[in-house]
């Protein structure tokens, strides 16, 4: 069992009070945390990857032992190729076994620097401009997905990388499948100077020892680009000791040697680097990752449970989206192994949340993380604690959390109080204090105290010691746990000759928790369609997920004093639209009489009654979205 309970929030005094952090003498770097667990585990399960997702199909299993060999080749393997401690290797990878190899051979030898391959080719060479990447990991030309001809355009826009290391995934298939793919295998014909080698040969030239000494000291070891959709991500760098100290809360809190656990999200993201397999790694238990899209694989949704009955697995990862996609399937086989699923990255409907645990008996927690904390804040008791719906749940042990208010360049100008909203703001070991971001001038201001990071969302923690997110300070729009940049779809839509001002949000949805949607007030004397507003943010807008879909014609946008759009306005608009809507379609006499701003809660419906109606049904139908809703008197 992991050695500490985490059901009360007392729990969490008691694990700061045994030690401080300091005194826990934890592996200062990845490779020495490596290297103990291979020596602990050797020849038990690490990983495991199926590339298709039927519960009989191949799947490709690493012991510890074994994982430990290829990373420390891998490490050798850039080195070779002239990377050093402060210099990035970048993947633009799928899931795969070759992704963790890649991902933990990069932070042992240099910086690791993980790439959303759903970019496009000008976003990911942007990143890699940043981080100044030397060495690009990616596929090769394989069918059905254009991760790797993206890859090889972006690296003609970056001179900076030399070498492009490329993973056939072709190796993973069997007869008669893999004698197809080299037949219809898309051809790839790079348009740059980089060397070009695969991936898995360049390893097996490569010792299982270290080839150099481990720098056993703590420094960046890993680049994760925010989630942004659209425009330039910022880049967030990652210390050793942040990935350790993730790793520490998941082995000691949640994972034991014995657990396997099913982590169907994609490894450039920091819930499933840091949280999942960090902790992994921590505990030495058994991840599996299913396809290379996780749950954007075929045929996933359907074969999740009876992938968990094949893996016998304990704990599912999982976000809102997928829960929700889940709950359209019936849990088709035996899923008695399981203990907890973790949910994070997006607000969990509170219907959902009741729907998963009454379907599948199995304890759902929530948590809360980000990106510029190397991810993990706060969760849900564990066990047999109190877990507050809605509410994201107590700080883990060495994070200390302050709801703040603070000026523009971070100067505190008061605490709050027990339920009063303001920044949520952190200090753990994850974060990295004064340099989150390798861009400097996006520093400036992200810091209150000096010390403890703003996280642009607005919360408040109650009596008992819980989190709870009302807002965000920032607009960024949370669609599934992807976070698009609302100034994109303004500049856009701003660029069509009949918009004067354009003003995006995220719109409540049941699927995705928001998505996109915009207002427009058009110049005067122009007249233009929603319709052909939408076909023109298709046309223009690159990433689909940030494309709204709805585009409202307002005569004028709701301002502020100095002529900014208040975008308060608009949410509740779109609340009011949406939620009307959902009530409509469910045939209930009821209506959002207006939307009101809540201290404790942010922006919440208010219902009025038109009719004789069914409270309950009511219930679960506004319980499908993440927006709060109360009756009128």
């Amino acid at each position: 069992m992991p050695r500490y309970t985490y059901d009360q929030p007392s729990d969490r005094d008691a694990v700061e009070n045994e030690k401080t952090w300091e005194a826990r003498n934890n592996p200062v770097t990845v490779y020495q945390l490596l290297k103990k667990t291979a020596d602990a585990h050797g020849p038990e399960s690490a990983v495991s990857f199926q590339i298709l997702s039927g519960p009989k199909d191949k799947a490709e299993t690493l012991s510890w032992r074994q994982l430990h060999d290829k990373s420390v080749q891998a490490a050798n393997l850039f080195r070779s190729l002239g990377v050093g401690e402060k210099d990035a290797v970048a993947f633009i990878l799928p899931n795969a076994n070759e992704t963790l190899i890649a991902l933990i051979g990069g932070m042992v030898a240099g910086v690791v620097n993980p790439i959303n391959p759903l970019l496009d080719a000008e976003q990911i060479a942007a990143l890699l401009r940043e981080t100044g990447a030397k060495v690009v990991v990616t596929l090769k030309g394989f069918p059905k997905t254009d991760v790797g001809q993206k890859a090889h355009e972006a690296v003609a826009m970056a001179p900076n990388v030399a070498h492009v290391l490329e993973v056939d995934l072709n190796r993973y298939l069997t007869f008669p499948k893999n004698l197809i793919v080299p037949l219809i295998r898309p051809k790839v014909k790079p348009a740059h100077k980089a060397d070009v080698q695969d991936f898995n040969a360049a390893l097996a030239r490569h010792n299982t020892t270290l080839d150099f000494a481990d720098g056993g000291v703590d420094r960046v070891a890993a680049y994760f680009h925010t989630g942004g959709t659209t425009g330039m991500p910022k880049v967030a760098q990652h210390k050793y000791s942040g990935i350790v100290y993730n790793g520490w809360l998941g082995a000691n809190l949640l994972f034991d040697p014995d657990d396997t656990i099913i982590c169907p999200l994609p490894l450039f993201h920091v819930f499933a680097v840091h949280v999942v397999f960090m902790a992994v790694l921590t505990a030495g238990a058994h991840v599996v990752f299913p396809t290379p899209a996780g749950y954007r694989g075929e045929g996933v949704f359907d074969n999740f449970w009876k992938l968990v009955e094949r893996w016998k697995v304990n704990f599912i990862i999982t976000v809102p989206t997928a829960i929700s996609a889940m709950m359209q399937r019936p849990v088709d086989a035996d899923v008695s192994s399981l203990k907890v699923a973790f949910s994070g990255s997006a607000p969990l409907p509170v219907e959902l949340f009741n729907r998963f645990e009454k379907a599948t008996g199995v304890t759902l927690v929530e948590g809360y993380g980000l990106t510029e904390a190397t991810c993990l804040v706060s969760c849900n008791p564990l066990g047999e604690g109190q877990k507050k719906i809605g509410s994201v749940g107590v700080p883990f042990p060495y994070t200390d959390v302050k709801i703040l208010q603070c000026d523009g360049d971070g100067v505190v100008l008061k605490e709050c109080g027990v339920d009063e909203v303001g920044e949520i703001c952190v200090a753990n070991p994850g974060v990295f204090a004064g340099s989150t971001y390798t861009d400097e001038a996006k520093n400036n201001g992200l810091f209150a105290m000096g010390t403890h990071l703003r996280t642009g969302d607005l919360g408040r923690i109650d009596e008992d010691g819980y989190l709870w997110i009302t807002g965000r300070a920032k607009d960024l729009i949370i669609r599934g746990g992807h976070n698009i940049d609302p100034a994109e779809i303004e500049e856009v839509l701003a660029g069509h000759p009949a918009v004067a001002f354009a003003g995006a949000i995220g719109q409540p949805d049941a699927f995705s928790g928001e998505i996109p949607c915009a207002y427009v007030e058009l110049v005067t004397g122009a007249t233009v369609t929603s319709d052909e507003l939408l076909a023109y943010a298709r046309e223009h807008i690159h990433e689909r997920a940030a494309v709204p879909k709805y585009i409202g014609i307002l005569d004028e946008l709701p301002k502020t004093a100095v002529g900014k759009v208040f975008k308060p306005e608009l949410r509740r608009d779109a609340i009011t639209r949406i939620y009307n809507a959902a009530l409509e379609a469910a045939g209930i006499n009821a209506h959002v009489e207006e939307v009101v701003e809540s201290k404790k809660l942010g922006l919440v419906a208010r219902l009025k009654a038109t009719g004789e109606v069914d409270y309950e049904q009511v219930n679960h139908v506004l319980g499908e979205f993440t927006r709060p809703f109360e009756w009128m008197d």
